[in-house]
């Protein structure tokens, strides 16, 4: 399994704590998010929004949702965070700690990968972690929306109640990895946004070979970049946060993927059949391939989902 170097230092400044005193259970993993949480993310996925590991399109619809769910996030408050994740030890013990440690690590890699591969320099932004609901520059936000990347204030939405859900209501194995396989496709989509890859997207725009499928696939890919370089020594002589990624964490990671792709959700938590001209993500094999692809290279310019007629 994901392992954090002990010694490491954690940066807690990558992170908005908005979910109003107290976290996730220590141990990795916890109970799941609840039935209201999974009718949400239906209905985004049917409405077209995308639901989770997604860039935040379904947010207007979770706002319809989030009267009924209630807990919702304001300010920001990372006193309690800090005191606890100060380490990669921390990092081995906490799921929020080792939530803290993959953003540091993603930012850590796109830092200096963005501007050696594209010219673009990387500019650091925030997770926020919520509960419940959230208000965004996208609008209002519930934890059925799974997490997010808005473009209008530049950060990322999870509750972290979402990866227990992946487990309890979609089946998925789990794990850090798959937590951190989550997190990363969010920052890829951070990732596109300073590069400008969205404006290549047209809103609203479905179906297999859409730009909005395209986006979210690239974004699968630029996940499994990140992944490739996670426990290598940087240019500079940093020692890697990340110690192991094993063979288990990679197929925990694919199975996660294979069950968000529409495909999947349509036929088990949808109508019942799949419905390609709705695809907002593309099909569970489809996620499997573009991961796979970015983890193999390494190579962001291996994501280039929009220049492709191969979709998978």
């Amino acid at each position: 399994m994901v392992r954090f170097r002990e010694g490491a230092r954690l940066d807690t400044s990558g992170v908005q704590d908005r979910r109003g005193g107290g976290g996730r259970a220590a141990a990795v993993g916890g109970g799941g998010i609840g039935v209201l949480g999974l009718i949400a993310f239906v209905l985004v996925q049917v409405l077209g929004g995308g639901g989770g590991s997604g860039s935040g399109s379904g947010a207007d619809v979770a706002s319809i949702l989030s009267q009924l769910q209630g807990g919702g996030s304001g300010t920001a408050d990372n006193t309690e965070l800090a005191q606890e994740c100060r380490t990669g030890a921390d990092a081995n013990d906490s799921a929020d700690c080792a939530a803290v440690a993959i953003v540091d690590s993603i930012q850590d890699y796109w830092t200096t990968a963005l501007p050696q591969t594209s010219g673009t320099a990387y500019a650091d932004t925030q997770t926020v972690f919520f509960s419940g609901s959230v208000q965004t520059a996208c609008g209002g936000a519930t934890s059925g929306s799974g997490p997010f990347y808005c473009p209008g204030d530049q950060l990322v939405y999870v509750d972290l109640t979402f990866f227990d859900q992946l487990q309890t209501q979609f089946g998925a194995r789990g794990g850090t990895f798959v937590d951190a396989y989550v997190l990363a496709h969010e920052y890829g989509h951070h990732v596109q946004n300073l590069l400008g890859t969205n404006q290549r997207v047209t809103p609203g725009e479905t179906g297999p070979t859409s730009g909005t499928v395209r986006l979210e696939l690239q974004a699968d890919c630029y996940a499994g970049v990140w992944a490739n370089h996670a426990t290598t020594v940087s240019d500079d002589g940093q020692e890697p946060l990340i110690t192991e990624i094993t063979q288990d964490d990679v197929d925990r990671a694919l199975d996660a993927a294979s069950r968000i792709g529409d495909d999947f959700i349509q036929t088990n938590l949808g109508s019942g059949t799949v419905d390609q001209d709705a695809f907002t993500h593309g099909s569970s094999a489809q996620r499997e391939r573009w991961f796979s692809t970015g983890y193999q290279s390494g190579d962001p310019g291996a994501c280039d989902t929009f220049g492709t007629d191969d979709l998978g």
